[in-house]
């Protein structure tokens, strides 16, 4: 099967093994030349010629088409000498087989009616009474012809599945490649927000207590020193969990998917409890009743980021509102406050970028900007019908 399914015009060491092939079905044509009777063997210019038809099998992977020209010219004159005539049907028939393996259709019909024609030329002028003969030549000729057009066939087939094998693989790479990239942007992304959040609330909090110490220490309020320190804690321990959770899909190698649960829509007041915490005054009007785990996880994480973005950039107490409903198949958001908004000049972050990557993840759209009347607004539209498996 490895020799059917190998192309001859690409085998390895093709000169040598054909030269060998060469040498073997010539010692066969002698065997048959000598074992017919005495009348019908090759003289000296037969045998000369009988010889020279195995010849040219040792180029017949290069030039197909130009062996088996040379070998009629060779068998031709053998025959209507009336030699024995089945001495030359093994070059004659690996001649034939090579034309038919590595030619198109066309031409092997092509080569089938010219020697065919040959053949009966030859035979006719021979012995016209030899009807019998010439079918059972014409018959092995037409049989080598139609056995190298079907291992031809074969060959296609098999390379086209080694092909679809070998393509199929590659895209496989290739969706292997394109889900390690999704992973490690949401990876990068939940730590961000996760961080960028936490950092900013302890930072606030931590302000808080510094500034009760440091504003009457000999009427030191060690209540609110107390809460302030216990908020921190709090959110030390909250941030640890999200991290230890978002980290491990690092550690997982044999889980399908290590994302392990996602934040949602039921996480939202632990958020704007935290971002009261630090100071800021926020009301929630939440009217979803549910969303799929991608769509809720995308709203956690955009209320999260606007959140800490009031908290950190929108002044001391900032009036924050912040709204979730349901609306034509899609959960609409918004997050707007009366802050000062950013710093002018200051180094962009990446928190409106991910925001509306975690927007577009899920197949919707999000706008954020300073509002008319003062402060900053964040909207987004998530379709509910999101799958999960991202756009971005």
């Amino acid at each position: 099967m490895a020799v059917i399914n190998r192309d001859p015009r690409t085998a390895r060491h093709g000169i040598r093994n054909d030269a060998i092939l060469a040498a073997v079905l010539a010692v066969a044509g002698v065997c048959i030349a000598l074992t017919t009777s005495p009348h019908d063997r090759p003289d000296a210019l037969g045998w000369t010629l009988l010889l020279a038809a195995y010849v040219p099998i040792v180029w017949r992977r290069r030039h197909p088409l130009l062996v088996l020209a040379t070998m009629v010219v060779l068998v031709a004159p053998y025959h209507l000498l009336d030699n024995n005539h089945g001495a030359t049907v093994p070059a004659t028939c690996v001649a034939l087989y090579t034309v038919a393996v590595t030619g198109r259709p066309l031409r092997t019909i092509v080569t089938a009616v010219v020697v065919l024609g040959i053949i009966v030329t030859a035979m006719t002028a021979i012995n016209p009474h030899q009807a019998l003969e010439l079918l059972r030549v014409s018959g092995w000729v037409i049989a080598t012809l139609f056995f190298g057009v079907d291992v031809r066939y074969y060959r296609q087939y098999v390379a086209g599945i080694v092909e679809r094998a070998e393509r199929a693989e590659r895209t496989r790479e290739e969706e292997a490649r394109r889900r390690v990239a999704e992973e490690r942007l949401r990876i990068a992304r939940d730590l961000h927000d996760l961080l960028a959040h936490t950092i900013t609330l302890i930072g606030v909090q931590t302000s808080v207590a510094a500034h009760v110490l440091a504003a009457d220490p000999e009427r030191l309020d060690r209540e609110t020193v107390a809460k302030a320190l216990d908020d921190i804690a709090d959110t030390c321990r909250t941030a640890r969990g999200e991290l230890r959770t978002t980290l491990e899909v690092l550690r997982e190698n044999d889980a399908a998917d290590g994302r392990g649960p996602l934040p949602g829509l039921d996480g939202l007041p632990d958020l704007v409890e935290a971002a009261r915490l630090a100071g800021a005054r926020v009301a929630q009007t939440v009217r979803v009743s549910e969303a799929p785990p991608a769509v809720g996880a995308a709203a956690y994480r955009i209320v999260q980021e606007a959140l800490t973005n009031a908290v950190r950039h929108a002044g001391p107490e900032p009036a924050v509102q912040v709204e979730l409903y349901e609306e034509q198949g899609a959960l609409r958001l918004s997050v707007t406050d009366d802050g000062t908004g950013p710093t002018p000049g200051g180094t962009p972050g990446f928190g409106l970028v991910g925001m509306r990557e975690r927007a577009r993840s899920v197949g919707g759209t999000l706008d954020a900007g300073p509002r008319t009347a003062g402060g900053f607004e964040v909207t987004a539209v998530l379709p509910l019908n999101a799958t999960g498996e991202g756009t971005a």
